[in-house]
Formats: C-alpha cells, structure tokens, sequence
C-alpha cells in the first residue's frame, strides 16, 4: 500500500507574520501540506472553493469578517472541511460561539508544533482538540443552567463519555460491540438532547451540566 495522501491544511489570519510562522512549523511535518492562506475571511471562503482543504486554522479575530463568522459559513458551505480555530483569545464568549459556529478545535497561538499537528491529524478524523485554557472557559457555568441531558439513557451516556475522550464514531462502536451506524444514531440523539451544534459542544454542555467528570 502506498503512503495515505497528505492532511490538506488551509491558515487563516490577517498577519502575515503569523501566518508565516505556521507556514514553516507545518514544513516539519511530512503528512501535512499547506495548500491555502488567507489574509481574511472574505479571501478563506474564495480559496476553500478552489483549494479544498481537510483542515483549516482558523484567526478569530480579524477585521470584516471575523474568525466566527467565517467558520460558520464555510461549515455550511463544506461541512466536510474542519476548523481549527487557533488564536490568542481564550474568553469564555468567544470559546463559546467559535464551537457553535462549528469549530471542532480550540488552540492559542504559540501551541507547541507536535500538539500542533496532532490536533491537525485530530481535527481530520473528526476528533475535537481544546486548549486548557479553553476548556476551562467551556466548563465555566453560565449564570443559569437550563435542565437538559437528563432524558440521556445509559447507552447515550456511556457514547458521550467516550465522546469526550476523544473517540471517534468507529473507536466508540469497538469499544462498546456495536455498529458504526448504531453510534451515529446515538451521537445525533445526544446533540438533540443537549441542543448542541457538534460533538465538541456537545462535550462542553455535557461538562457544565454535570454529566461528566470535568477534566
């Protein structure tokens, strides 16, 4: 068998600066090719029709359309593309509307260039990665919390559980005798449950409402 084609990977950032600096951690790494970058999120929606790239690290804070925005529409434009969202802002707000609008990934410029590429190699197959100091504005309970995952059932919680270690839909379905498309029907009930956008969300409400051990 030949070697798998390499993770196709598109930046996103109005510095040029940065946008180098990823540019030559990426060059370390022979399973990643950066096919695209964008110096604004007008430009990201442009080069991902004509690149088509598995991955995207996505600035969120940018002028005109920023990292949210833009994440949202190529989400709805190819949902098949990934997003990363990789900044130096970690607020709970902005944590928070990055995973809804589709992110599946939440990183601070200056990560380490391993981490960097295994969240990469993550995000491709599916499977969220989150900063920890992403993860602790995620778990941070808003003022009030509405009832909700209490009608899981025990199946929908073990899923979940694995979910938030990281499993993807295969791994999940090995781990618990089950098939593919029985864990699919199990993930889209859990999302409906918690009214979360994604697995990633759906982790983080699953950690503020109590549902799982927080890390």
């Amino acid at each position: 068998m030949g070697e798998p084609d390499p993770i196709r990977v598109m930046t996103v950032d109005d510095h040029e600066i940065l946008r180098g600096g990823v540019r030559f951690l990426l060059l370390a790494f022979d399973d990643i090719e950066l096919v695209g970058e964008a110096h604004s999120g007008e430009e990201a929606l442009r080069l991902c029709d004509q690149v088509q790239p598995d991955v995207i690290l996505m600035d969120m804070m940018m002028s005109g359309m920023d990292g949210v925005q833009t994440t949202k529409a190529i989400r709805k434009r190819h949902p098949q593309v990934q997003v990363i969202a990789l900044t130096s802002f970690h607020d709970s707000d902005l944590v928070q509307r990055a995973i809804k609008a589709g992110a599946i990934g939440y990183l601070l410029k200056g990560v380490a260039m391993d981490d960097l590429a295994q969240a990469i190699r993550a995000a491709r197959e599916g499977r969220p990665t989150l900063a920890p100091e992403a993860v602790q504005a995620l778990i941070e309970p808003p003022e009030t919390l509405p009832e909700a995952g209490t009608d899981l059932s025990e199946r929908e919680r073990q899923v979940l559980t694995l979910l938030a270690a990281g499993l993807s839909n295969a791994e999940i379905a090995d781990q618990l005798t089950v098939s593919v498309a029985a864990v699919k029907y199990h993930v889209s009930s859990i999302l409906s449950k918690l009214g979360a956008a994604n697995r990633t969300e759906a982790v983080t409400l699953a950690w503020q409402y109590d549902l799982l051990p927080k890390p």
